[in-house]
């Protein structure tokens, strides 16, 4: 009777396991695992040990007891990062999730602009490229204001990205900030393909480039083809005197694309050190051999962030090209992506990156060699003053250094 007793509970534990496989549900991830598991990544990885002096103890048990649901989750994770101050530590639902993946392989919904909170602002980091965003006009370091009617002041990222994202040939209105004006645009959503690297001038641009200078316009480092697409533009135009490489409006992306564009045009040089948030610091040298060391111009604008801001940077502090245009955006703080069981993720800052001479730029961006502003009036005859400088100063040192 005894064996018989310890046979059906045997059996009994079998179908519990197998009826839990079968529905997914025995050892379901519960939103209160997901809210741990988060505040321990953020404990163990951001770059500030203080997390923004506050004892992050307080949040582990904060909502003990009240998370029920997924979104009690999303909400009280919200919440705890919030507390962090820092616009890029962000958690990103499943569908958030996807779509920043989807951007990652060179495709993205809504109107195709990246955001930013600057000095408690929302503002235009930049619009991507062919996007329904510039095509509206757009700007970059313009501040929004309201999104549908509804005011921004207090929005963080994830919910100003959640009101203007939606389904293609919906439309979203956003009252911009730009200067001391205050203007209405009407914006169509769409899929926006990321054309992350191009030899051709922007449409409309009516500089012209003489055939010795390569024009390379790098729009965004998201995508992981970027670095590729580079490389074979060098290799297949080495009898070029020159390059103008435009980062303008680049929010940056991929630190490792920055690295490896900037191994194809420095030798034996710093690219880049990054510092934990235990003060080790780790540095991207370059090594023997370029792709080019034709000279070259770098066009920034206010627009330019994070992994432009690295490429322009190393370029500049190694003397390797002139940097011209206007005070770059000002972003020195690295993210990791964490994904996280059923579909989840959050973006964690882990470092701090100086450039080669140890210039943290974060909150002041890479100051141009040439100062070049690009007037709304400039914008609007079509007359790029920034990349017609560059065209002037490479004609000048070609004429000078250049050789066939």
């Amino acid at each position: 009777m005894k064996n018989l007793k310890n046979l059906l509970t045997i059996l009994t534990v079998f179908l519990f396991i197998f009826a839990g496989f079968i529905t997914g549900k025995a050892f379901a991830y519960s939103p209160v695992e997901l809210y741990d598991d988060v505040w321990k990544l953020v404990n163990k990885k951001y770059v500030d040990q203080t997390n923004n002096q506050q004892d992050w103890r307080r949040w582990r048990y904060k909502y003990e007891g009240k998370i029920k649901t997924d979104e009690d989750a999303y909400v009280a994770i919200d919440t705890m990062l919030a507390s962090l101050n820092d616009p890029y530590t962000k958690f990103l639902d499943p569908k958030e999730f996807a779509e920043e993946t989807a951007s990652i392989k060179g495709s993205l919904k809504g109107i195709g602009i990246q955001i930013s909170i600057k000095d408690g602002k929302l503002m235009v980091i930049s619009p991507i490229e062919g996007s329904p965003a510039e095509a509206a006009g757009i700007l970059a370091d313009d501040e929004i204001l309201e999104i549908d009617g509804e005011s921004t002041k207090g929005i963080s990222i994830d919910k100003a990205a959640e009101k203007i994202r939606g389904e293609k040939g919906t439309v979203v209105n956003l009252s911009i900030k730009r200067g001391n004006d205050i203007k209405k645009f009407s914006v169509t959503r769409d899929e926006v393909e990321i054309k992350a690297v191009s030899t051709k001038l922007p449409e409309g641009n009516t500089t012209v480039i003489p055939n010795e200078i390569q024009y390379i316009r790098i729009s965004s480092f998201i995508s992981k083809h970027v670095a590729q697409d580079v490389s074979n533009i060098l290799m297949n135009s080495k009898k070029k005197k020159a390059y103008i490489i435009d980062l303008r409006s680049n929010p940056g992306g991929l630190l490792t694309n920055a690295i490896f564009i900037s191994r194809m045009l420095l030798q034996n040089s710093i690219i880049v050190s990054t510092v934990d948030r235990d003060g080790y610091k780790q540095t991207e040298r370059a090594g023997y051999t370029t792709l080019t060391n034709a000279p070259i111009a770098v066009l920034i604008n206010k627009g330019s962030a994070s992994a432009s801001e690295i490429l322009s940077g190393a370029l500049k502090d190694n003397g390797r090209a002139i940097i011209i245009g206007d005070q770059s955006f000002g972003k020195g703080l690295v993210q990791e992506v964490n994904k996280l069981p059923e579909g989840s993720g959050v973006n964690i800052t882990i470092q701090r990156y100086l450039t080669p001479n140890g210039t943290d730029i974060h909150k002041k961006g890479i100051t141009p060699d040439i100062l070049v502003k690009l007037t709304e009036e400039d914008i609007k005859n079509k007359n790029d003053v920034q990349l017609k400088k560059a065209v002037e100063v490479l004609s000048q040192q070609c004429n000078l250094k250049c050789s066939k």
